[in-house]
Formats: C-alpha cells, structure tokens, sequence
C-alpha cells in the first residue's frame, strides 16, 4: 500500500510540473513574447487558401523584434498530412532558429487535415520536442508559464486534459506572476450571426473558459488567453481574465461582427497581425501590430490596439 501512495504522489507531482523550463539568466530583459495563429504555412504557389507574402514578411517582422519566445496558436500548416507544408514552415521561419528563438505551437483543426496518424507524426518530426505530447507547459523564467492546449481533444471537466490544467494550474510556483494560456479554438469570441457561425465558441472551449473563471479568482497569477481560428483580431475580458483571438498570421480574412463586449473597436479590415507581450515590474503589456495595407508595395506594420494585464495585488 505503502508503495502505490507514493506511486501515486509521485504521478501527481510530475502532472504539476512544468514540461519545459527556461531560467531567467537565459532569458532577455524585459521578457517579450509574440503570439499569433492561422499561418497556414504551405507552397508559396498556393494564394488563396494564405497570403504567403503576408505570412514571410510577419516571420521576418518577428525576428527584427528578437522576442524571446514566439506562441502559435495553431493552424501552422495549411494541411497536417502534408510533409511539404512542414518543410515550408521550416523554410521561412529559419531566421527564428538562427536566432535562437524559442518557438511554442499549440494544435489547430488544419493540424488534422488529412490521414489520421500521418497528422500527427507529420507534427512530432516538425516539433521533435514535442513527441508524444498533445498538450504541454512551459516555464518562462520566475515569473511566465505558458500552457499549449488541445482544442481537438476534451477540455471537458473529468477530461484527461482538464485534469492536466487543473493541476498545473493548482501547483503553480509561488513566483509566477502571468498565466498565458495559448490554444487554437477561442473560449471567447464575438458571437456570429450571420457569417463564420460555425467559428463561434463551443461548449468544449467554453468549459475552458468557465474554469479559468473559478480557477483566477483564487490564482496568485492573472491570466492571458491567446487563441486563433477566426483570422481577425479580437480582445475580451471575462470574469478578470483576458482573452485574445490572434488569428492574422496570413489565413483568409473573416470578418467580424463585433459585439458591444469587444475591447478591440477598429472598423479597419483585414486584420493580418501579431501580439507582443512584454513583461514588466507590475503587469504584462500587449501590443497588438497589424499590417497596415496589405497591398501596398511597402509593407508596414502599425500599433492598432494595446492592453494591460495588471498583477495580483496591484
């Protein structure tokens, strides 16, 4: 009996751990991440399911700014079952490994696209890192963790996949001050009625959503959440806890009818764009970038939205 309680102590411990670690003397001053989804990295050729030139001038975009950490919220290929879309994310996002820049994706519906089993390995062999995991954390210096979920598996409650959270999230070191939360389908969106209603919230991400709303009202740590799927920009924030849909990495637009509850006013369209996220003494900073004129011989980027997430405490 004896040896199955610590059997058992011992799972749980692991459950609460941080998957990867990165200390804070590996870490720039301050910390500054970048997220955003809905890439669809695939042959340049192939213009109308992404905007390569959109989506290779964000990459480089990116690495002029040297965050230390780049979060993808998923659909970075264009198809999952295709080797080549891999090969092509590689290929113009290899200015990110020459920096040395931490890359964390999480899981989109275009990760699926195809043979089931080949998605998956097609996944593992562009993120070796990664095998065996759907879902992970990741430790950002003393004061980040960031959580890559599985919107194509349950985040149900009782789910394998809640339970994960649950605990990561119980176990949070005393010096983590930012929870991001990063995933491909939104907890909270701005509700269709007309066009894309099969892009709003369901009851699988919902279920998220009314758990970090428990969970961040005893947390010692505020949270983010970063997620993709609508290509358009969006900012919510319920029950103290802030979310963002950051779908601009070059997908098809989709416009959005915004709901009175959408921080983010601009009538402008499209949205091609990125989220910085700095750490400071008291809070973290969002900032979100977007491509001024998608057309425009020059491409440039300009600051159209920019947000506070204040410390616990302050």
């Amino acid at each position: 009996m004896r040896l199955v309680l610590v059997f058992i102590a011992t799972a749980a411990a692991l459950l609460a751990q941080p998957t990867f670690r990165i200390e804070d003397k590996d870490l720039r001053r301050p910390l500054t991440l970048i997220a955003y989804g809905d890439q669809r990295f695939t042959d340049p050729a192939n213009t109308l399911r992404t905007n390569p030139r959109i989506r290779q001038w964000l990459v480089g975009q990116i690495a002029k700014g040297r965050p230390d950490a780049v979060i993808m919220n998923g659909d970075v290929p264009l198809a999952g079952e295709v080797a080549n879309d891999y090969a092509v994310f590689r290929a113009e996002t290899k200015v990110w490994r020459d920096l040395g820049l931490h890359v964390y994706p999480a899981l989109g519906n275009h990760e699926f696209v195809g043979e089931p089993g080949l998605d998956l390995e097609n996944w593992w062999t562009a993120f070796p890192e990664m095998r065996g995991r759907r879902w992970y954390s990741a430790q950002l210096g003393s004061r980040v963790y960031l959580l890559a979920l599985d919107s194509d598996t349950s985040l149900l409650p009782g789910s394998e996949q809640a339970g994960w959270i649950e605990k990561q999230i119980e176990e949070l070191p005393p010096s983590v001050d930012f929870v991001i939360v990063s995933l491909h389908h939104p907890p909270v969106a701005d509700v269709q009625t007309h066009i894309e209603v099969d892009h709003n919230p369901r009851p699988n991400e919902i279920a998220l959503r009314d758990y970090l709303s428990k969970a961040a009202r005893t947390s010692h740590a505020a949270f983010l959440v970063s997620a993709g799927h609508i290509h358009n920009y969006e900012r919510n924030v319920v029950a103290g806890v802030t979310y963002l849909v950051a779908g601009g990495g070059g997908a098809p637009p989709y416009f959005v009818e915004r709901t009175p509850e959408d921080l983010y006013r601009s009538i402008l369209f499209p949205n091609y764009h990125y989220v910085k996220l700095t750490i400071e003494k008291d809070r973290l900073h969002g900032a979100m970038y977007r491509v001024a004129n998608p057309e425009a011989e020059k491409l440039t980027v300009e600051l159209k939205d920019s947000f506070d997430v204040v410390m616990k405490g302050r």
